[in-house]
């Protein structure tokens, strides 16, 4: 990865929270719980998902810079969904936790040197997991989900129509 392509991918992972905030802007609370369709998520479990996640991959990352080839471990994102009640919760205190994640993990990239972002452990699902492959990952995945968030409000504003 160069340089110039990891600013780029640091500078859209510190945008992703805006990004989720802006899809999320004015929602009205019977819009919050509606699942666009069966097995989809409802703009409040992403939300939720978006808080574990990214406490799950903030300490992923600390792991790489910190541990000798770490194991990373999957996990089921669907089951978290279902156990931790993301349906039931209010969004507020995961938006806010969501936020500090990725705050103090992005606070992490100004001091990293070229050799931390070749550190790299094993990912039970995926194999070779390095500090870079992480950020190629994460720098999407707030954005992938307000894009998420956006298609559900489109498709609630279409069936109200």
């Amino acid at each position: 990865m160069t340089t110039s392509g990891r600013q780029a991918l640091i500078a859209r992972y510190k945008a992703g929270y805006g990004e989720v905030v802006e899809a999320l802007q004015d929602i009205a609370s019977e819009e919050l719980d509606w699942r666009a369709a069966p097995g989809e998520w409802s703009a409040r479990e992403v939300v939720h998902h978006l808080a574990d996640s990214e406490t799950i991959a903030g300490i992923r990352f600390r792991r790489l810079l910190t541990e000798e080839s770490p194991v990373i471990q999957g996990y089921d994102e669907g089951v978290y969904a279902r156990r931790l009640r993301y349906a039931e919760r209010p969004m507020e205190p995961a938006l806010q936790a969501f936020r500090a994640a990725r705050t103090t993990t992005a606070e992490l990239f100004d001091a990293m040197t070229e050799a931390d972002w070749k550190r790299a452990g094993i990912h039970t699902e995926s194999g070779p997991y390095s500090a870079a492959h992480w950020l190629e990952s994460y720098a999407a995945h707030a954005h992938d989900h307000a894009a998420q968030i956006r298609q559900a409000r489109a498709a609630w504003a279409t069936r109200r129509a």
